[in-house]
């Protein structure tokens, strides 16, 4: 069994997301097109996502609007 895992934003490789986006283009995994962008996520283990340079999601909505 899994631990308890969180949505790190800003962290997937392209094409290794594990679901939609923030910005609504794609809602299925593996679809992201570049590296890093900060509208795509993975599940990470908890409490690691900042260490692993990541955002949260509402982080990684502010920055999108930025």
């Amino acid at each position: 069994m899994l631990g308890a895992q969180e949505k790190c934003y800003g962290i997937a490789k392209a094409g290794q997301n594990d679901c939609g986006n923030l910005g609504g283009t794609h809602s299925c995994a593996g679809q992201s097109q570049v590296d890093n962008d900060k509208g795509e996520w993975k599940y990470v283990a908890a409490g690691t996502c900042k260490t692993l340079g990541g955002l949260s999601a509402d982080e990684a909505k502010k920055a999108m609007k930025s």
